[in-house]
């Protein structure tokens, strides 16, 4: 797997959604998430504290942002195997942009892999306080 970022958001979003074409049904689907989130670089314990931890999420998500807002990167966890795939999407959109390009940047790719029909409504709920708080950050950081 490729793991140099995509030039741009845009197309960080359409190579997601060229993968999860490979993929016949959702169980495979599901099981390219979790292996995704399997995938994600170790985050540090001492993280994993209220101030960092992204609320509306059922499981335990926590997001911490650096840099400034030329470039912004990001990582987070979670306690669940399929967030943590969620994640790894996300962060392979957003993390390492510009604060500007991740404030303008709509999660398209949500709706092309059919991720909006097939994550329960509390997974769907946290995706979004996720990506709130994350252009939340880079709004901050362009103020």
């Amino acid at each position: 797997m490729d793991t140099t970022s995509p030039a741009s958001a845009e197309q960080a979003q359409q190579d997601i959604a060229e993968e999860f074409a490979f993929f016949g049904d959702w169980s495979e689907r599901y099981q390219y998430l979790i292996d995704l989130g399997k995938q994600l670089p170790p985050f540090p314990e001492e993280c994993k504290t209220e101030q960092w931890r992204v609320h509306g999420c059922q499981s335990m998500v926590w997001l911490v942002p650096s840099g400034d807002a030329s470039r912004m990167d990001f990582r987070a966890t979670s306690d669940s195997a399929i967030v943590s795939g969620l994640i790894a999407l996300v962060l392979r959109v957003y993390s390492g942009r510009p604060a500007a390009e991740i404030v303008a940047t709509e999660p398209t790719f949500v709706q092309s892999i059919g991720l909006a029909k097939h994550l329960s409504p509390t997974r769907s709920n946290g995706l979004v306080a996720m990506l709130a708080k994350l252009k939340g950050y880079a709004a901050q950081a362009l103020a």
